[in-house]
């Protein structure tokens, strides 16, 4: 692995907690010499991991839509910020820069894009690791939602372990390691 997409929240969130943890995973990205892929924003979540990352000497590949460059919350301090047209060229492009996607706390996006990528890899488009920083039990209901979706049928064990889970950044990174894709047909019985 040569870098890690970050899905996260354009604002910060009400607890402390949140911050900390993107730094945490800074220190994690940093030390094991993973390159952070993300949104591009100066703001929130987005912000402080990009700052924490830099800061600690790392790099940081932002992929921003003009549209939000235009609003001016680009982060202007990046290693390389790429400039797109839409919001899919956006996740397309995180996409193939990245060797696994980690989704933090954040709203409808953060949801979108790690459901998304896992549903790339449940399609066998990719064999890349997915997971979620759940701090504080931030995505423990996604978790149950996914639980209750394989015993209801919906999803089969091998696909929904696809999407791992931890509460630290070093146990998931450790997680993202060993890593291996499931061979299994979404389509088979």
């Amino acid at each position: 692995m040569r870098r890690i997409c970050v899905y996260c929240g354009s604002s910060t969130g009400k607890r402390p907690e949140y911050a900390a943890a993107a730094r945490e995973l800074a220190d994690v990205l940093v030390r094991h010499e993973l390159e952070l892929v993300y949104g591009g924003a100066d703001k929130g979540i987005m912000g402080i991991i990009a700052d924490a990352v830099l800061e600690r000497g790392g790099k940081v590949h932002g992929v921003i839509p003009q549209m939000l460059c235009d609003k001016e919350i680009a982060h202007q301090g990046l290693t390389e910020l790429h400039v797109v047209a839409s919001m899919h060229a956006r996740k397309t492009m995180m996409a193939a820069l990245s060797d696994g996607f980690i989704a933090m706390p954040g709203g409808f996006g953060t949801l979108e894009e790690i459901i998304e990528i896992v549903t790339w890899g449940q399609l066998r488009f990719h064999d890349k690791p997915c997971g979620l920083l759940n701090t504080n039990g931030y995505f423990d209901h996604l978790l149950a939602y996914l639980d209750h979706a394989r015993a209801e049928g919906f999803l089969r064990s091998e696909n929904r372990d696809m999407l791992l889970s931890d509460t630290r950044p070093a146990g998931l990174v450790r997680q993202f390691e060993r890593y291996s894709a499931p061979r299994v047909e979404k389509w088979t019985a």
